[in-house]
């Protein structure tokens, strides 16, 4: 009983500091609201930049004589797959290009295989499953599905840029509960699908 009296004296005192601070709470702005709580605004940019600006290591293995992966600018999204052999495509055809890359994905990420807009507008080449997915758990070599939209053959050379690589934040399916329920409830958009919005 007495040590539940001096629990509840302890808590009673907690309650009056913290009204105490919060009577000298300046709302006026969420800046001078953080500050009058003691927090140091500055700091708190810098902490918040030093942990964004983090650098993502993607770790890789390399069997093929082409030129190493790497970003051609660093605001770039993406680096280029070039293809590991020489091939033809045949009009309206696909070929499964090796590109010799292995790589270990970290947790919470995935690679898209997207189509090259320079291929694609000169050639008439794309990524067939735009974009290729490449699972974080997928440790094998990264082959590109080419498809061939043009009316004529088009030749691949072995260290040609056949697609690009973009890693991407995701979330894996070990943090998704899938439920089953017999309805969705409705929100503003409902079932208007393809074209609902306009031209």
């Amino acid at each position: 009983m007495i040590k539940g009296l001096g629990n509840l004296k302890e808590s009673l005192k907690t309650i009056k500091d913290l009204q105490g601070s919060l009577g000298n709470l300046d709302a006026t702005s969420p800046e001078k609201m953080m500050e009058s709580m003691g927090i140091d605004m500055e700091q708190l940019s810098k902490d918040f930049m030093s942990s964004y600006n983090h650098k993502v290591k993607l770790h890789y293995t390399f069997d093929s004589e082409n030129k190493t992966p790497e970003y051609a600018y660093p605001t770039d999204s993406g680096f280029d797959l070039r293809s590991n052999v020489d091939l033809e495509i045949m009009p309206f055809g696909r070929e499964l290009v090796p590109t010799g890359l292995y790589v270990s994905i970290p947790e919470g990420y995935e690679i898209q295989v997207r189509p090259k807009s320079g291929l694609a507008i000169k050639k008439g080449l794309s990524v067939l499953n735009t974009p290729g997915t490449v699972d974080q758990g997928y440790t094998g070599e990264i082959k590109v599905i080419l498809i061939n939209m043009s009316n004529d053959f088009q030749s691949i050379n072995k260290g040609d840029k056949i697609a690009q690589a973009v890693l991407c934040p995701v979330v894996a399916g070990k943090y998704v509960e899938l439920i089953k329920q017999d309805k969705i409830q409705d929100n503003d958009r409902g079932s208007n699908g393809f074209g609902s919005t306009g031209n």
